[in-house]
């Protein structure tokens, strides 16, 4: 096979793992377990109780992602093993996510506990899938891979979704005896559609450094903290690549806590499922053609003038969502996550990408995903704390514009054409 043709056959197998993870994200962490937690919660505890509980909840997890994506990136790239690692992930992932299908109606706590494995497991697998970005796309091609990569996610997330949202919302024709069991059969589901379409990057995506040998499993531990603390010493001597890690930490805070807090929100200010599921269904269907056209933005405005757009998009939606009463004003919310969800992420990515050292590339992403993460702790904990303290979510959604501004501003000061020549050594 002609080395072009490989590289399109690689790419297409790495944007498929998004259309399979992405339902985990969608169905699972989106749009039916925080309103299937709220539900079951709400037996034992009010309301506003169950939006601070998953609030703390998706906190923990994320902290424990942001302690071992790096450990687990540097392993990537001092075994060289990372696809091997990714396997392991999504292994466990789809059974923490198929526990949740086998948890027993009524019992919150496991529902918890099952959601920490898989999503730890979904957020690693995330760190590593990302690092191979560099090993499909040359450098030219990497805004436009990765914006592709978002927008299979959309669609696989959406197709699944309108299946989901259809079970739930008409259980008999399904022959299902209830919602609460469609539920539970659309968490199984998830598992076996994130493992399914896993399989063609396992065949198709090549590992990265794979000419070159490993370190001996008995010299592991050293290497790998001793690589993490030179990349700690180093990232001062990596101004770029250093503010654009706080920056993304920022912006990503206020991104990652409308997406996780969106839909148990809306069930505390009383919105039907079916509004809330039909419209996270309407972000999967337009956020697949925006993810592209924002990869195509990167070309005029460049790519960080495209993820500032993004991020003025975000501060508008933040103030937007203090006034939502009303279930078309929910719709109107998530079409605008819509438009700007998937391309400011993509681009994200992407600019990462060409600011990362080659042969570093799981390592650095591990504190990508790290920043990610510890903005994911960040803020769903201020927004569980003021919805606690105030008795509602309202005010806790002024919260991210901080977040946005203080992001936005300091990527404004970064120099990526510098950090790229700092990543290459030219």
């Amino acid at each position: 096979m002609p080395a072009a043709d490989g590289r399109r056959s690689a790419q297409r197998a790495w944007c498929l793992y998004d259309w399979a993870n992405s339902v985990f994200a969608t169905s699972v962490v989106s749009a039916i377990l925080p309103v299937y937690f709220a539900r079951t919660a709400a037996h034992s505890m009010p309301a506003h109780h169950a939006t601070a509980i998953w609030g703390y909840a998706s906190a923990a997890a994320l902290a424990v992602t942001a302690v071992l994506s790096p450990i687990v990136g540097a392993l990537a790239d001092q075994s060289r093993r990372r696809k091997p690692l990714l396997m392991g992930c999504v292994l466990l992932g789809c059974a923490g996510t198929m526990a949740l299908a086998l948890t027993p109606p009524g019992n919150w706590n496991g529902l918890l506990a099952s959601f920490a494995v898989s999503f730890v497991m979904f957020a690693i697998g995330n760190v590593l899938y990302d690092s191979l970005l560099p090993a499909v796309a040359e450098a030219e091609e990497m805004h436009d891979v990765s914006a592709r990569g978002f927008a299979w996610g959309y669609i696989g997330g959406g197709v699944l979704l309108a299946v989901h949202l259809a079970m739930i919302t008409l259980p008999h024709r399904f022959g299902l005896p209830d919602a609460a069991t469609a539920t539970r059969v659309a968490f199984a589901s998830v598992a076996v559609w994130w493992f399914g379409f896993s399989l063609p990057l396992f065949r198709r995506v090549p590992e990265p450094d794979a000419e070159r040998s490993g370190v001996p499993a008995r010299a592991l531990p050293a290497a790998v903290f001793g690589q993490l603390g030179r990349t700690l010493s180093g990232l001062g001597a990596q101004p770029d690549l250093l503010r654009f890690l706080i920056a993304f930490w920022l912006y990503s805070d206020g991104i990652g806590t409308i997406i996780k807090m969106a839909t148990i929100y809306g069930v505390e200010v009383g919105l039907k499922d079916a509004d809330l599921m039909g419209a996270l269904l309407m972000v999967q269907i337009v956020a697949a053609p925006a993810s592209i056209a924002f990869g195509r933005l990167a070309k005029p405005l460049g790519a960080r003038g495209a993820v500032l757009l993004g991020i003025a998009g975000y501060t508008g939606i933040s103030v937007f969502a203090f006034f939502l009463q009303r279930p078309w004003q929910f719709w109107a919310l998530a079409l605008l996550v819509a438009l700007f969800q998937g391309g400011t992420q993509a681009l994200s990515r992407s600019m990462f990408a060409s600011l990362v050292p080659r042969g570093r590339s799981g390592e650095l992403f591990g504190f990508y995903s790290v920043s990610e993460k510890l903005a994911g702790v960040v803020g769903p904990v201020l927004f569980a704390a003021v919805t606690q303290f105030t008795h509602g979510g309202r005010l806790a959604t002024l919260t991210l514009l901080p977040l946005f501004l203080g992001g936005a501003w300091l990527l404004s000061t970064v120099d990526l054409e510098r950090g790229r020549r700092a990543a290459t050594g030219a």
